[in-house]
């Protein structure tokens, strides 16, 4: 492995590298510390490698580095005498899945899922002391319905564009794309009250039967390809069964409160 003239905390030596060795290049600044680099050092370090850790201190000194060798990002990690690359590199040449950007995901539905039953959970313990109750169903979907329409909120726009990807009634009458966020936390809020089920009742049944009936007809009827709306405008969560769930949710919740 050839080294670059930098300002570093370690001078480069000829003697070669060990395989329990790691040499890592990464951007150390007043002004800026890499966090990849950062993350890298103390990845190697957890795995028991000996880290030579050399800092990139200037733009000039980074700019040196990346043109000897060949490369565009930093940090860039060695490894005995082996080149492995960037962080994402290293974590695959460890064994770990790295998610490619625009990869689909559920992680983003699934979390808001399961940190909705936990505080319904918690919601339930501190009013009745105990977790499992009606109520905390009821508690579940609401808060559900509340951080899935926080999502759309962060950017209207971008989800009213995603959804008119397959909602029916959207393509249809286009402002419903940027109605929808907003009744769908509407509805979810007014559930978490108890009061004023006479209108969050037919807003959840209404919003999560033609949700439902859209989802359906895309992935089932016309087998498409498509990304979910729910999380927001920039979501990589697949249009299908977590999709249709949640318009299923909001569906039973309407109905529940009609009963």
């Amino acid at each position: 492995m050839t080294t670059v003239s930098t300002n570093q905390d370690e001078t480069a030596t000829d003697t070669a590298p060990k395989a329990n060795e790691a040499t890592l290049y990464r951007i150390v600044r007043s002004d800026h510390m890499c966090p990849h680099g950062l993350k890298a050092k103390d990845y190697l370090e957890r795995r028991g490698l000996k880290v030579h850790d050399h800092h990139l201190k200037t733009k000039e000194a980074t700019a040196d580095f990346r043109a000897e060798h060949g490369v565009k990002t930093t940090p860039q990690i060695w490894i005995g005498d082996k080149h492995i690359g960037g962080f994402d590199d290293l974590r695959s040449h460890f064994g770990e899945k790295v998610r490619k950007p625009g990869e689909t995901t559920y992680r983003p539905v699934l979390t808001i899922f399961a940190m909705a039953a936990l505080m319904a959970l918690a919601l339930s313990f501190a009013f009745d002391g105990t977790i499992f109750t009606i109520k905390s169903i009821e508690w579940f979907v609401a808060i559900t319905v509340c951080f899935l329409a926080v999502q759309k909120l962060q950017d209207v726009e971008k989800f009213s564009t995603m959804f008119l990807n397959y909602d029916l009634l959207a393509r249809r009458w286009v402002p419903y794309g940027r109605i929808y966020p907003y009744a769908e936390a509407l509805g979810g809020v007014l559930m978490l009250t108890g009061a004023f089920m006479w209108i969050a009742a037919p807003i959840m049944l209404f919003v999560g039967t033609i949700g439902a009936v859209s989802v359906f007809k895309a992935v089932y009827i016309d087998k498409r390809d498509l990304r979910c709306a729910c999380v927001g405008g920039d979501s990589n969560v697949p249009l299908g069964f977590v999709s249709l769930t949640e318009n299923l949710f909001m569906m039973g919740m309407g109905v529940w409160m009609l009963l």
